[in-house]
Order: structure tokens, then sequence, then C-alpha cells
């Protein structure tokens, strides 16, 4: 049985997370929600092809292992974010 390997990163470091929500959602306004002070940057990336989803590029600095994976679990978790990746 295989193990993935953890990421050899440098900490702290830029990390982008892909957002996809449904069109009726404001993403600034639910990443705010999420990461409240932390400063970061949001780029919308494309429309799904019946235009009900939008896809959006998330880029903040994550501090550490933990650090990164406990904002992706958050983003998961937020009920109107339908995939994070």
């Amino acid at each position: 049985m295989e193990t993935t390997p953890e990421l050899q990163l440098d900490y702290p470091c830029h990390w982008e997370y892909k957002l996809v929500l449904s069109v009726e959602h404001n993403v600034t306004t639910l990443v705010q929600e999420i990461l409240e002070e932390r400063i970061h940057e949001v780029r919308k990336s494309q429309n799904s092809t019946k235009g009900n989803y939008a896809s959006y590029t998330l880029r903040v600095l994550v501090h550490n292992a933990d650090d990164r994976k406990m904002l992706f679990h958050l983003l998961k978790s937020h009920q109107h974010i339908k995939f994070v990746l």
C-alpha cells in the first residue's frame, strides 16, 4: 500500500485553492466570512457551460502545513462552496 508523500514546501508561502460555487452566491462575501482579516486575492476563472456555477482561484499566505489543511477544510465545509481543489 503506497502512501502519498507530504509536500515539501518552504513556509510561509502563498497557496492557491480552486473554488467552485453557484453564481447566485458572492465569492467575495463567502471568502471574507472564512478568512476574516487574512489578506487574500480572489480571481475569477470561468463559468460552467450552463452558467450555473463559477470557479475562482483563491490565493492566500499559509504559515505551515496545518494552516494550509485547516483552510482547505474550512473552505470545503462551507455550505455554499460546491468544490475545493
